[in-house]
């Protein structure tokens, strides 16, 4: 067995890389959507479409697939039995399917101990100290996910009404909010009834932006995720020693922001997170002789 499979499936599109058994990347491919609770057999098709493009780029003969074992994150792997089902219906020799926050975190610490933040429209945390996973949060923005584009912007909202109503104080960011609504709270409300995260989160740089001006319900915003992503953070209980990275589209507007204690210990990830499925496939399938690490 001289080959493996490293696969990153989400919900916008899913890519594969296939390797060797030292983790030396051949070829790559993509293919759509791979949201395995939403659509099962469409998620299957594409991840399969992914690898086959990616021995074709490998100029390798894609028949082989049904030999090849593969390491499959996917983001919502850890929610009913998706997984179990998935697993039932995909060609590889073997398929280990994992969150995707674990191939995140493999591609972003190699084999360092620490902990990840992924920081986007949603927030997820993962730390790993000697083998053992700690995961925390991920559980969506009505009720979790501190710190993410969606909840920021949920709270973005949130204030402009308060503004609104003179309960606060307003600002530059809340006139324009109020603009973009019309002056009129009940657009604010019509909006909330079918928005998604995404359409919440794309406030979110905007808050970032006018809170690094002063903007005081930008910095107020700010302040509170900055706290929430700390206070999460302070869980794991991070050593002088440890790696700390952030991972997603607001990781870099974070990073500045963020207490020295934590700004001391952050590394650039050293891969993304198919670099890490191709490391996972590598170990498990590879040295150890096909077996399981």
């Amino acid at each position: 067995m001289d080959l493996v499979l490293g696969i990153d499936g989400g919900g916008t599109g899913c890519r594969a890389a296939l390797a060797t058994t030292t983790g030396d990347i051949l070829g790559r491919g993509r293919g759509g959507p791979a949201n395995i609770r939403t659509d099962l057999a469409g998620a299957c098709n594409n991840i399969v479409e992914a690898a086959r493009q990616a021995f074709e780029d490998a100029g390798r003969d894609p028949a082989l697939i049904v030999s090849t074992p593969a390491v499959l994150g996917l983001a919502g792997a850890n929610v009913g039995d998706y997984k179990q089902r998935l697993i039932a219906i995909l060609p590889f020799s073997q398929s280990d399917v994992e969150n995707d926050s674990l191939i995140s975190l493999e591609g972003a610490l190699g084999e360092h101990d620490g902990a990840i933040a992924a920081l986007g429209t949603g927030t997820v945390y993962l730390a790993r100290r000697h083998g053992q996973l700690r995961p925390v949060g991920g559980w969506g923005f009505q009720v979790g996910d501190l710190g993410s584009g969606a909840r920021m912007g949920r709270d973005l909202l949130q204030e402009t009404l308060l503004v609104y109503d003179k309960v606060h104080a307003g600002s530059t960011l809340s006139d324009i909010m109020l603009e973009r609504f019309n002056h009129d709270p009940s657009d604010i409300v019509e909006f909330t009834t079918n928005a998604k995260p995404g359409d919440y989160g794309q406030f979110a740089p905007m808050v970032f932006e006018h809170a690094a001006k002063g903007d005081v319900v930008g910095q107020k915003l700010v302040e509170r995720a900055v706290a929430d992503v700390e206070e999460t953070l302070a869980v794991f209980d991070l050593a002088p020693t440890e790696r700390l990275c952030l991972l997603g589209g607001l990781a870099g507007l974070y990073a500045p922001l963020l207490s020295k204690r934590y700004r001391a210990i952050m590394h650039p990830p050293l891969q993304d997170a198919l670099g890490g499925a191709v490391q996972m496939a590598a170990k498990r399938f590879g040295k150890a002789g096909g077996g399981h690490g």
